[in-house]
């Protein structure tokens, strides 16, 4: 399987990067977070090393390691850098590879480039990751119709929490999109618990691209 795919979010916090490394873990893919904000803690791309079990190689580095923990464009700034469009061209791999974003779509990486217009250039299907929790079918179908109104194609939405099934149906019939499956907590999370998690809640050849 050679998928290129990009995995966003309904919100930030809501499991995203677990989420991408338990698929760039099943695929054997090639990771990559474009940029970075925060540096206090783990990055998402140490977390997706430690949980995915991928080998080092395959965790591209970040175009930008932005030391403030807010949004990218605004880290930039504090941090006194350019972000430059151009240097967040998805690198050349060979085999698949999984990007993640930062936050929701609509993030901004600059003053006048969103997360979602970066990912219409790139013209790669997304995966779209919701929680399971209050609020989540406004914020789910707000980004399905971002996604939408940019011609971005959608493989599917993946959820991360508790079971709730009407929230998760009721989102897949609205907004006309495949329900990929559900990563339920996991105590311990670990890399095997990840990945026993991942193989019976997902099908892997679903995300194909």
């Amino acid at each position: 399987m050679s998928a290129r795919l990009i995995v966003t979010g309904t919100d930030t916090g809501i499991g995203k990067t677990v989420f991408s490394a338990a698929l760039a873990g099943a695929l054997g893919a090639h990771y990559w977070k474009p940029v970075q904000s925060g540096l206090d803690e783990d990055s998402d791309s140490a977390t997706v090393a430690r949980l995915s079990g991928l080998p080092a190689g395959l965790i591209m580095p970040e175009a930008y390691r932005l030391a403030t923990p807010c949004s990218p464009h605004r880290a930039a700034e504090i941090d006194g850098v350019r972000i430059a469009p151009e240097r967040l061209a998805p690198p050349p791999v060979d085999g698949p590879l999984v990007i993640e974003g930062a936050g929701g779509l609509l993030v901004p990486l600059t003053r006048d480039l969103l997360y979602a217009d970066m990912f219409a250039r790139w013209g790669l299907p997304v995966v779209l990751v919701a929680r399971t929790a209050l609020g989540t079918i406004n914020h789910s179908l707000l980004s399905i119709a971002a996604l939408r109104a940019r011609g971005i194609a959608i493989i599917g939405i993946a959820f991360v929490g508790d079971a709730v099934e009407d929230s998760e149906a009721t989102i897949a019939a609205f907004g006309g999109v495949r329900r990929l499956g559900r990563l339920p907590i996991l105590d311990p999370l670990d890399r095997d618990t990840l990945a026993a998690a991942f193989a019976a809640h997902f099908t892997l050849s679903d995300f194909a691209a």
